[in-house]
């Protein structure tokens, strides 16, 4: 019998080219480690892109696993599932809102959040209430409505025409804010925290005057949590540490533990926005990956990874201040908890290859930002391992090696 290789030769064989992946073939991993095919060890700054917040192999979650998949793997929403109704519970209780609708990936929830937005502006009597606008270098997803959403030309060249009647605020700029929404805004998205945009948190004055404009004008508040969420940046949500009050927020990436699973949360404003048939999915809200992302929001609580967040963010904050003094190919740090954006001279993926090199995985966002999106669980050890690769690949570069 054959071997399959799993290598890049296959790779060019079997998918379509759409993804640009790493020449490691994984096999498992170890707390904040991967292991590949050769046995060789990374350290991983990613997480999965923002995922595995709990690293790998946790035992909670992959108990709380196996005995949900033993019982019931699949139903359908057609059901009521136990499962389901702890996690929705949960979100509840974190975010003082009011329902929750579960789908399978990120983008799923924006696409979700876009529908109900139009849906509640329609409601209202006012069909001519339908623009969505969301914030400049931002990114809301893949797919159709999603996409138009999203920023980056990049991510939308060759699929026009995009979604009607959406429009983009410049980032942090009052001005504009002012000059964009109207009466015929239906919603704005908002990233508390920038992923992909190179980690940019919004800034308060910013969210304070949207929150204003929003008694203005009667819109809806969307909260993008995909990757900031969690307890990525050391509170549950990002938008909490604003003081931001959304109407929607959509979850996603580390939520279902390592499976697919979104969330929209909906406060009482939105609470009737969906009826029967009006939205629907049919895997969204696994009972498996429900199971899993109780099981990750309790260990994130028991194990006080939020402060942890906090604490180990603050200390990779201090190591890399001293890196950048002395070496000036650093020219900006911006810190969240443990979502780290490190601006650089040159193009971002010369270090992410040498890291690479140097075992530590790491990836670049904004051609010229390297970001860290560690598991929540990492300790100042791994951190400081990170750290010293960095310091190693600047060093060379300034050496001309």
């Amino acid at each position: 019998m054959n071997t399959l290789s799993v290598n890049r030769e296959t790779e060019e064989q079997l998918f379509f080219h759409n993804y640009s992946r790493l020449p490691i073939a994984l096999t498992h991993g170890e707390g904040a480690w991967l292991v590949g095919d050769d046995g060789t060890r990374y350290l991983d700054m990613i997480a999965g892109i923002g995922v595995n917040a709990l690293g790998y192999g946790d035992q909670r979650l992959e108990q709380a696993i196996a005995l949900q998949a033993s019982k019931l793997i699949h139903a359908s929403n057609l059901f009521m599932m136990r499962p389901q109704f702890e996690l929705a519970a949960k979100l509840l209780k974190l975010s003082g809102l009011s329902k929750v609708f579960f789908a399978n990936s990120g983008t799923e929830a924006v696409e979700a959040a876009i529908k109900m937005a139009r849906k509640w502006a329609a409601d209202n009597g006012n069909g001519e209430k339908n623009e969505v606008l969301s914030l400049s270098n931002c990114f809301h997803g893949r797919t159709y409505g999603a996409m138009s959403l999203t920023a980056k030309p990049q991510y939308v060249e060759g699929f026009h025409p995009l979604l009607p009647a959406l429009g983009m605020i410049e980032f942090n700029d009052m001005e504009d804010l002012e000059r964009r929404v109207s009466g015929k805004t239906a919603a704005v998205f908002i990233e508390a925290v920038q992923g992909e945009g190179g980690i940019h948190r919004v800034s308060k004055a910013f969210s304070d005057r949207l929150m204003a404009l929003r008694e203005q004008y009667g819109f809806l508040i969307v909260a993008d949590e995909i990757q900031a969420g969690c307890g990525r940046t050391g509170t549950f949500f990002s938008y909490e540490q604003l003081g931001l009050e959304p109407d929607l927020v959509c979850l996603a990436k580390p939520l279902g533990g390592g499976l697919p699973l979104s969330a929209v949360i909906g406060s009482e404003k939105v609470a009737g926005v969906l009826t029967y048939g009006s939205h629907g999915t049919t895997f969204g809200g696994n009972p498996v990956a429900c199971a899993a992302g109780l099981a990750m929001i309790e260990a994130i609580e028991k194990d006080k990874l939020m402060e942890r967040a906090t604490q180990t963010g603050a200390f990779f904050n201090e190591e890399l201040s001293k890196l950048a003094r002395r070496h000036s190919a650093i020219t900006d740090i911006r810190q969240y908890g443990l979502m780290i954006g490190i601006t650089v001279e040159r193009e971002a993926k010369y270090y992410v290859e040498r890291a690479l090199q140097r075992r530590v995985i790491m990836n670049a966002t904004s051609r010229n930002v390297i970001r860290l999106l560690p598991p929540l669980i990492i300790g100042r050890e791994e951190a400081q391992y990170c750290i010293n690769v960095l310091d190693e690949i600047l060093t060379e570069e300034k050496a001309g090696a």
